[in-house]
């Protein structure tokens, strides 16, 4: 084992090994497409080969400000040979979810008779008359960070808004009225009152707190409804999203070449809010009035350390014998067995004495530390999209039922603010936050946009540029290099910077 375990350290490629299988070899199936960058860029072919020189690593940025919303700034660099193609991928678009046919924008009789589920006052304002009977409007920003291939990352760049599209279908009728409830709700409930069954289960559940359940009585109401906000029905639109477009991913696997992996970053304007929903390590902050909100939370070993720890526990088949789920200090050798040593397992957050068991000896589930830290030494990260074929190196277990494709989805309501023009969302890629904090990018992007014309519409392609640049740094002697003669990223980096005061126009 400890010889696997040493050769997959030696292979890391962008935080993953590539998979391999006995059956057959993807490599040999077609691509469902055929390697590019993103559309809005408007390449030539000629300019996406010439985009992927590791040497001069050319800053790539929008031609036209148009072809986004907002004024949205974006630009992007490929790695300094890491991988032989830029495993990073973007997609900005405008969308829309029709609204069902007959769908009425005022409430029924009976529903206007009863208490929404979905109090008013609470989440998503109304809209315009015209816009309810189209149905909703949304915009839509998603950045994917590949490893092991920029198969998965493509993919997704391709149709993740079309599974968001798919699940706001089921929830717009709601979302664009606050005086509706979710179909399902009504159903249920219609449903469950119809049947012989579930009335002598209510009639039963109410004589147990005394009702007299008489026969012909109508049915108590003993079940109790949430009360949910709506966007909370957004939220989950975007969580099963992505697990519809991780399932898509393991579907196709057997018909295309899609290599690898990819973390997903996404945000979404929806009817006056944010929504940004994150499964990976790029990370999403506001910036307003030079105030720093944290928009996401980067989901790598060290972070989930007890969710893995805890599905090692609960299911010790996941190790193949090989793994234990526990943390220790160091590598344990035999000599130390009996002898009392540090650990800490899913129930804990700091640290505790054990005696060392022969179990023990078996090579930690989380490898490494920080940056470094590895699932089972092979994959840096915990939360993304595809990897269904990721083993570790020369064996056959399997990798993937660690590895989550939920987000986490954190929501911003534009509408409490007054934003200006210099209050921006920056999204980006590990590549930048590798070398840049926080508080660096903000500076960065505040004084940057102080010294630009507020009325010029590309001063935030340009902000975008700036950054990159000062992650990418210049290249010297000793490697690439940003301020104060540190190391500069040698990985992908993809930034956007989208002025938050448009959705205030828009809200």
């Amino acid at each position: 084992m400890l010889t696997r375990v040493k050769s997959a350290v030696a292979h890391f490629m962008g935080g993953a090994v590539a998979p391999s299988s006995d059956r057959f070899s993807s490599a040999d199936l077609p691509l469902k497409w055929p390697y590019m960058r993103p559309d809005f860029l408007g390449l030539s072919t000629d300019e996406i080969e010439c985009s992927a020189d590791h040497v001069a690593r050319p800053i790539l940025i929008l031609k036209e400000t148009r072809r986004l919303p907002w004024a949205t700034g974006y630009a992007e660099v490929i790695n300094a040979g890491k991988s032989a193609l830029n495993e990073d991928q973007a997609c900005c678009e405008v969308l829309t979810v029709k609204r069902r046919p007959g769908a009425s924008s005022t409430p029924s009789k009976a529903t206007a008779k009863r208490r929404s589920s979905l109090p008013n006052g609470e989440g998503l304002a109304r809209r315009e008359s015209s816009q309810e009977s189209a149905g909703l409007v949304f915009h839509y920003w998603a950045l994917f960070d590949g490893h092991a291939g920029s198969g998965a990352a493509l993919v997704a760049s391709k149709l993740l808004q079309r599974h968001v599209v798919s699940q706001l279908q089921e929830v717009v009728d709601v979302v664009c009225n606050t005086t509706l409830l979710p179909p399902t709700l009504l159903g249920v409930e219609s449903e469950q009152r119809g049947t012989p069954a579930a009335h002598r289960a209510l009639t039963r559940a109410a004589s147990l707190r005394g009702a007299s359940g008489a026969p012909g009585s109508p049915a108590p109401r003993f079940f109790a409804e949430k009360r949910v906000p709506h966007e909370s029905l957004v939220v989950g639109a975007l969580e099963n999203a992505f697990k519809e477009m991780d399932a898509q991913i393991e579907r196709e696997k057997s018909r295309y070449n899609v290599s690898g992996g990819c973390t997903a970053l996404v945000a979404t304007f929806i009817l006056g809010k944010l929504y940004v929903a994150n499964a990976g390590d790029s990370r999403a902050i506001i910036i307003r009035n030079a105030e720093i909100i944290p928009m996401s939370t980067e989901f790598t070993p060290d972070s989930e350390r007890q969710r893995l720890q805890f599905l090692g526990y609960m299911q010790p088949h996941l190790l193949g014998g090989e793994f234990t789920h526990l943390e220790f200090p160091r590598r344990i050798q035999r000599k130390e067995v009996g002898r009392r040593m540090l650990y800490r397992d899913f129930t804990m957050t700091g640290w505790a004495y054990k005696t060392i068991e022969d179990e023990d000896l078996r090579f930690p589930l989380i490898y490494g530390e920080g940056k470094k830290a590895r699932v089972m030494a092979t994959i840096g990260v915990t939360r993304g999209l595809g990897d269904h074929d990721l083993k570790v190196h020369d064996s056959n277990i399997s990798i993937k039922p660690f590895l989550s494709c939920c987000p986490e989805v954190r929501v911003y309501n534009l509408t409490q603010y007054e934003h200006g023009a210099d209050d921006v969302l920056v999204m980006a890629t590990d590549g930048l936050w590798d070398v840049l904090s926080n508080e660096e990018v903000a500076e960065s992007v505040t004084s940057f946009l102080a010294n630009c014309d507020p009325d010029d519409l590309h001063r935030y392609t340009m902000a975008a540029q700036d950054l990159v640049m000062r992650a990418r740094g210049v290249l010297r002697d000793r490697g690439w290099r940003i301020t104060n003669d540190r190391l500069g990223s040698g990985d992908d980096i993809s930034v956007y910077i989208i002025p938050l005061m448009y959705g205030n126009r828009q809200a």
